[in-house]
């Protein structure tokens, strides 16, 4: 891993560009990487750890997966007491690696979040601190409490893993990742995230009430004692990261790129959104259909792990206009109305039969 306080050059540090990862041959595993089988060994053990404190949501754990695997971060956005906080700890706690955990608050500074140069005496020179940022996973609650340029203190980290402190440039640990939650109903003393900073995070999950029978059994296993504290690892940061390079080579035939890009160019067409999904927004939908390829058993992606992402990760950065919102058309209904739209690719297994 790389040292948290070492900085880099400053050619290093004025890269800001997301890294472009070319598909490699199917079945061909890079420096580092696994099996898929192992992958999906992996991945399932985790996801079983997690599963016993989110009980009766497989599909909010496989999207969380699905956004570790892409070397992106979450933003997971419901009302209270539908276990936000408890998702983004137990997927925390499920990988042996360095975590940490900021409540955000108004009060709270930039300085809190990257980390401060104090001057040391003996020295007669300022030493660095790192703040909380520096782990593997940071687990953010209640992001939109805290002021925007608290806020945006997350951005070059979220971006290039890296942080800038008085002109010095820190890398940041691999794996990172940032898992963000917030409470979308009570806007009382909180700052909405502003669009910059919601097109970081690669997807959004909404956890959504638990049936009866999943609630029943949460109360049965959970009401006298928390799962949490008994939840132990069963992966480390090392083989996440070569996780994340099995899924940098699975095959991206150029027909189903090609459909990926054009998924994202409808949502700037269409008249019911006022600003639609951005080149970035491109790029991590093409990583999370990998992970999901993966995730899948596969080293081909198809259209349809298109399908099974696109609304987790275009939906939240989608701007709707005045007339979408009183027509009551949520961004997600447009998500599903630009995957009817767009034609799907026809062709060998590489384009596979995407469905509508």
């Amino acid at each position: 891993m790389t040292s948290r306080t070492q900085p880099v050059t400053p050619g290093e540090a004025a890269s800001g560009q997301l890294p472009y990862y070319p598909p490699g041959a199917a079945g061909h595993a890079g420096r580092g990487a696994v099996s898929l089988d192992e992958l999906r060994d992996t991945t399932r053990r985790i996801a079983a750890n997690v599963e016993r404190v989110l009980v009766g949501k497989p599909e909010v754990v496989r999207i969380a997966l699905v956004t570790l695997l892409a070397e992106g971060h979450l933003l997971v956005e419901d009302v209270p007491g539908v276990g936000k906080t408890s998702l983004a700890k137990a997927l925390a706690r499920s990988i042996d690696c360095t975590v940490s955990r900021i409540q955000f608050t108004p009060d709270l500074l930039p300085s809190d979040v990257t980390g401060v140069s104090i001057y040391n005496r003996q020295t007669g020179g300022f030493e660095f601190r790192p703040g909380p940022v520096f782990a593997n996973i940071v687990v953010g609650d209640e992001i939109n409490r805290a002021s925007p340029k608290t806020q945006s203190a997350l951005l070059e980290c979220m971006e290039e893993k890296q942080v800038t402190v008085d002109t010095a440039t820190y890398r940041l640990d691999d794996p990172f990742m940032v898992i963000a939650t917030q409470n979308p109903i009570e806007m009382e003393g909180t700052y909405a995230l502003p669009e910059a900073q919601r097109d970081r995070f690669t997807a959004r999950v909404s956890i959504g009430y638990p049936d009866q029978q999943a609630e029943l059994a949460m109360v049965d296993e959970h009401a006298g004692h928390n799962p949490l504290a008994d939840l132990k690892p069963v992966s480390d940061g090392d083989t996440v990261s070569r996780l994340v390079q099995t899924v940098r080579n699975v095959h991206f035939a150029p027909e189903v790129r090609r459909y990926a890009v054009e998924l994202a160019a409808t949502t700037r067409q269409m008249p019911e959104i006022r600003l639609g999904a951005s080149p970035r927004a491109t790029l991590q939908l093409v990583r999370a259909a990998r992970a999901q390829a993966a995730l899948s058993g596969r080293d081909y992606v198809v259209p349809d792990d298109l399908h099974a992402v696109a609304i987790p990760v275009l939906a939240h950065r989608l701007v709707l206009t005045t007339e979408a919102h009183a027509a009551r058309r949520s961004a997600a209904d447009l998500v599903r109305s630009v995957l009817h739209r767009v034609p799907v690719p026809q062709g060998g297994p590489a384009a596979g039969q995407g469905h509508r």
